[in-house]
């Protein structure tokens, strides 16, 4: 309740808050004008998240917010300050640059404070909000955002672009300058040793580069093994037409003068061969046939030698030749290998030339598409909503303030609870008790009203509180299997704790069920039994435990037919050596013979011995706990203490159990419906 007032009060309190919103729009990349690639890094799809967190957190940037402020004049006065309830700074003896410098910190910090960025889940939306006491100042601060946070991004943009271009141009001179030098070197290499190539187009269409020997002897190379070929042709058809018959060779067959010889031949022959049929051999026509054939034969043969002679020459030719292309194949090879000797550094040189050249171009290209996209003024980043004048404040917002408080209050309550239980050492309730000490509760003994004194509520049966007395002795008859105890001791911790009325309830209850009981007031140091009775204190258990008196001088009738009391009697100097002596046992064994239970209102355990005496004497010891009020140190001690004393203890007795507190099972109810049943009977009874 504390916390609910206290949060309706604050809400009362408070400055109403207007909330402004825009709606941003970020793409991860910006629409390609330009077939080029710009000079930011593009963002990948596995590295999305990081970008878009990225631009979140040059939202809440302080130079963002600087932009803004500076862009509005927030830093001009200190109204802003005031409209947003911020205390402005103290000018004092600062100069005016100092306290202008001082402000707008104070300026760009109640900025940042105040607003907020809220990604839109699932897409690439963004929501920024600034919250203000004056609804107009929170648009305008939103809108402003947006406006310089576009900005920003193409100034940075902007920047990268030039700082690309003067490093271009930086890196282009360079370059252009080393190329000069590097080719300069190379020529004046080429010059001192003489080194000329040739530039020849390749099949790539790239040009090639060849030195003049190099080429001429790639020349000469080629020249050599056409002469080579050539002459062995020339030498295999020599050899052939030198091994052969003369008139058997393809070239004198192929011969046209031969062949028209031939066929001369032929024809002198047949005429001859036909005359010879007619004329002898001696005949004038047959002898110039004849001469005219051997002229013929030895115009063929010379033909043919011709040939052969022929053949000879053109081998004799090529072989020359293929010696001459040799010699000058051997000369120029000396040549280039001298060449390739003093070309090294050259190609050095001439790689560097190449290296240097392609990246001096790949600048130059570089430098001229920057050049194109700086100009290209594209942006990612685009407003969606602009944000409008609230019309309602967001802030204080009674129903959640109440919600927050009531938690709160239910938290703090809650944790109060938690810690005075762990704080609280006292035993409450019956489970408290058998769990913490291990002892077994055999009764609940409930809290009196301070109208009502023991003494009343015993004398009303109908009483819970006599009820509760009534279970106790039930449950003293099932402890042991003989039953009720023949000797019971009744103590407890510390004093106050109820244990004289459970010692005078439970002889009370034993009696009015027709057994013979004796009541001793054992507590030989504060005895009060005899004021709880209403009997003489005049002679006692004190007297019977020194021998100066016999039981039957002690032991006084009351109230009850079947009660008896023995009060302590004078108090003694030192009781527990009248209750460490045998005498003790001698008495509890001839009130045996004369009654069936003896019940002793011992003295509490803690701080004397007696109580240990005493249960170590009896047949049982019931152990008198006060619930909210006996802890648990002082209730484990004296347990210890009965223990070590060979103490029989029955169980304990919780008393002064307020039900209103704590609830116990269906403790109320027990007893409300027994009442009423025995109401019922009473006054069935009266009507007959």
């Amino acid at each position: 309740m504390l916390a609910l007032l206290a949060g309706v009060a604050i809400t009362l309190l408070m400055t109403p808050i207007y909330s402004a919103s825009a709606t941003l729009q970020i793409d991860r990349e910006t629409a390609r004008v330009l077939n080029v690639d710009d000079v930011q890094p593009r963002e990948s799809q596995g590295y999305g998240e990081e970008f878009f967190q990225t631009q979140y957190g040059l939202l809440r940037s302080r130079s963002l917010a600087e932009r803004v402020v500076d862009s509005l004049g927030l830093a001009a006065s200190n109204s802003f300050l005031e409209q947003m309830g911020a205390t402005p700074p103290v000018r004092g003896d600062r100069t005016a640059a100092e306290y202008a410098r001082i402000r707008r910190e104070a300026v760009v910090s109640v900025v940042m404070t105040n607003f907020s960025v809220s990604p839109v889940r699932g897409s690439r939306l963004v929501q920024i909000t600034f919250d203000s006491p004056v609804p107009a100042l929170s648009a305008r601060v939103v809108n402003a955002y947006a406006e310089n946070f576009i900005q920003a991004n193409l100034d940075r943009r902007f920047e990268s672009s030039s700082f690309a271009r003067e490093f271009l141009e930086e890196q282009i001179g360079q370059t252009k300058a080393k190329l000069e030098e590097t080719e300069r070197a190379l020529v004046d290499y080429a010059t001192a040793q003489g080194i000329v190539n040739l530039s020849e187009p390749g099949p790539d269409g790239s040009g090639q580069t060849q030195s003049l020997a190099g080429t001429n002897l790639s020349a000469l190379n080629a020249s050599l093994a056409s002469a080579r070929a050539a002459r062995i042709a020339a030498e295999q058809r020599w050899r052939q037409a030198r091994a052969a018959p003369l008139l058997s060779q393809p070239e004198v067959l192929q011969n046209q003068a031969i062949q028209r010889l031939t066929e001369q031949r032929a024809l002198l022959d047949a005429q001859y061969q036909q005359q010879s049929r007619v004329y002898r051999e001696d005949w004038p026509s047959q002898v110039q046939l004849r001469s005219q054939i051997e002229e013929l034969d030895a115009q063929i043969s010379d033909i043919a030698r011709g040939i052969l002679s022929s053949i000879q020459g053109q081998y004799v030719v090529a072989a020359n030749n293929e010696r001459a292309l040799q010699a000058q194949v051997d000369g120029l090879t000396d040549e280039v290998q001298d060449l390739r000797n003093r070309s090294v550094e050259y190609n050095i040189l001439q790689r560097e030339v190449d290296t240097t050249r392609t990246l001096y171009d790949a600048l130059l290209e570089r430098y001229k598409e920057v050049g194109v996209t700086g100009t290209v003024a594209s942006n990612n980043i685009s407003i969606v909503d602009q944000a409008q004048v609230p019309t309602a404040p967001s802030k204080p917002n009674l129903l959640v303030n109440l919600i927050l408080a009531s938690l709160l209050g239910l938290g703090l309550g809650a944790l109060a609870a938690f810690v005075l239980e762990a704080l609280d050492e006292t035993l409450a309730t019956p489970e408290d008790a058998e769990s913490k000490l291990g002892l077994p509760i055999v009764g609940v003994i409930p809290l009196l009203s301070r109208e009502q004194t023991p003494r009343e509520a015993l004398d009303d049966i109908r009483s819970p509180f006599s009820e509760a007395y009534y279970s106790l002795r039930t449950a003293l008859q099932f402890s042991t299997p003989d039953g009720v105890p023949a000797s019971i001791l009744v103590t407890s911790s510390r004093p106050a704790e109820g244990k004289s009325t459970t010692a005078y309830a439970t002889a009370l209850n034993l009696a009015r069920i027709g057994k013979r009981v004796v009541l001793i007031d054992g507590d030989l140091r504060n005895p009060s039994m005899h004021r709880i009775v209403g009997v003489e204190n005049t002679a006692g258990m004190s007297n019977l435990l020194a021998g100066a008196s016999s039981l039957s001088q002690v032991v006084q009738a009351t109230s009850e037919p079947n009660l008896g009391i023995v009060p302590s009697g004078p108090l003694p100097p030192n009781p527990a050596e009248l209750w460490g002596s045998d005498r003790l046992r001698v008495i509890l064994a001839d009130m045996r013979h004369e009654v069936d239970h003896v019940v002793i209102d011992g003295p509490p355990v803690l701080g004397f011995a007696d109580a240990p005496l005493l249960s170590s004497a009896v047949g049982g010891t019931i152990f008198v706990l006060e619930s909210r009020r006996t802890r648990r140190a002082q209730a484990r001690g004296a347990l210890r203490r009965l223990l070590i004393g060979n103490g029989h203890l029955l169980g304990g007795v919780l008393t002064k159990f307020d039900t209103k507190v704590t609830q116990y099972g269906s403790y109320d109810y027990a007893y409300d419906y027994s009442y009423g049943e025995a109401a019922k009977q009473r006054s069935d009874n009266e009507a007959a």
